[in-house]
């Protein structure tokens, strides 16, 4: 709760700082909430678990921690690629659009310890509004209305499925906190099964799994670049964190029930989303495919329905925020210099800026699942989690489509290390953009030469829950 009181502050602190910035478009309240984020993402490393307040509804367990710091980190990285824009919108209207990424981040900490359906639908809202609101929040583009409106709808749809799905949970069960669903399931209520069927449908809209992903390329696309780089990883990471609380800690020794949908979800996320990448020219569409690949490598471990599989997700989240982020911040700066996002303007980029090529190249390679970067374990861990529970299909499948990712990975790099390039001189980068793609080109070596300390944190997150 500390937390949650602390970020609170910051947004006041924020919003303040806004009403009395000067009237020369300045980054103040950039700074103001980079530098609050930072010294939040070290508070929440030296806090415990075992709080629990409003009879057990808020629980500060270890799953709740982990993503705690997950969400605060990834802001952080957001909002110090934010500095680096060129763009007056920052500058003239920063303090609005740092106050709606707080109030979205707010949300997302207080649904990670949720335990009760009330207060876990007020957080995914809290969440989910001020997205719509960041991602047309550079009015002046032309496609920005267009996704912010795609947005928002599908958001709406998914919110009265998730709503619609608590009713019934709320009417088995009597009562708003999730420690009964477990009995209501273990005693074959087909009105708790309904109901979670629902909920499930709701959060893959959230975490953009197919058939509920329509509304991934337009955002991407039309939203501003270092938002989309938080907004592929963070929201998702929130939607996994309820499912886990929902169909492994919450449906305890009946989660088998879900083993066939969740494997039919994910093998379907990951056939689509992959071979839908395949013909993109448009980078960040490509990534939105990519992302949506990604999440059903995700589900596989969701699928394995075990302590490993659950805590293997969450070293995936890990590894996919360096990997996924740091790929958006160099579209984002390859983007401004080519004033467009297809892959012609990668030509030669070794050539003209060595550090952003290299660093893409290691955001490919861990988003391809390569030896021996981030992403590669977290796949060879989630398929390992699969195999441990004889799904030997599902990690087939996987391993297939890793394969089939790897071709349009390996050609935007031959465009940024093969082709000539179209326009001479070097990219121009802002040192807050460069510190960004430099903190998660970091994060994804380290995780792959060193991730046992990052398995084990994900481990003791997930111990909890029922194998």
């Amino acid at each position: 709760m500390s937390l949650v009181l602390a970020l609170g502050g910051l947004i006041v602190l924020v919003l303040f700082a806004g009403f009395f910035r000067p009237a020369t478009p300045d980054r103040r309240c950039g700074w103001l909430a980079l530098a609050g984020l930072v010294a939040l993402s070290a508070f929440s490393f030296m806090l415990q678990p075992g709080e629990s307040r409003f009879d057990g509804a808020f629980t500060l367990d270890p799953l709740a921690l982990f993503a705690q710091r997950l969400f605060l980190v990834s802001a952080a990285v957001s909002v110090l690629a934010t500095l680096g824009l060129a763009s007056m919108s920052f500058s003239r209207r920063g303090a609005e659009y740092h106050v709606a990424l707080l109030a979205s981040l707010l949300g997302m900490v207080v649904l990670a310890a949720a335990r009760d359906l009330v207060l876990l639908f007020v957080a995914f809202e809290l969440m989910s509004i001020p997205l719509y609101f960041l991602t047309g929040f550079e009015k002046g583009t032309a496609s920005a209305g267009e996704g912010a409106l795609k947005f928002f709808l599908v958001g709406s749809v998914s919110s009265a499925v998730l709503l619609y799905g608590f009713s019934f949970l709320f009417g088995v069960t009597g009562t708003t906190l999730m420690a009964p669903i477990a009995a209501a399931m273990a005693a074959g209520d087909g009105l708790a099964r309904i109901g979670l069927v629902l909920v499930l449908a709701g959060i893959a809209f959230k975490i953009a799994a197919v058939p509920f992903h329509m509304w991934v390329p337009d955002t991407y696309e039309a939203a501003s670049t270092p938002f989309v780089a938080w907004l592929s990883v963070a929201p998702k990471a929130a939607g996994f964190i309820v499912v886990l609380r929902l169909y492994l800690d919450g449906a305890s020794s009946t989660g088998y029930i879900w083993v066939p949908i969740v494997s039919a979800l994910a093998g379907l996320t990951i056939v689509a989303g992959n071979l839908m990448a395949i013909p993109q020219q448009n980078v960040k569409r490509l990534l939105a495919y990519s992302g949506v690949a990604h999440i059903g490598y995700m589900l596989i471990g969701v699928a394995a329905m075990s302590v490993n599989g659950a805590g293997m997700v969450l070293f995936y989240l890990v590894a996919y925020l360096f990997g996924n982020m740091g790929a958006f911040l160099v579209v984002q700066v390859v983007g401004a210099s080519a004033g467009s996002d297809t892959m012609g303007g990668y030509r030669g980029l070794a050539q003209r800026s060595p550090v952003l090529a290299l660093s893409m190249l290691v955001f490919l390679l861990s988003l391809g699942g390569i030896p021996f970067v981030a992403g590669f374990w977290a796949k060879l861990f989630i398929f390992q989690a699969a195999i441990d529970q004889h799904m030997y299909g599902l990690a087939l499948l996987g391993a297939v489509l890793t394969i089939v990712a790897l071709y349009y990975y390996l050609v935007l790099a031959s465009r940024m290390y093969i082709d000539a390039p179209e326009t001479p001189g070097r990219v121009p980068l802002s040192m807050p953009l460069l510190f960004a793609i430099l903190f998660c080109a970091v994060g994804v070596v380290v995780m792959g030469l060193y991730p046992e300390p990052w398995v084990r944190s994900a481990l003791e997150a997930s111990a909890g829950f029922v194998p």
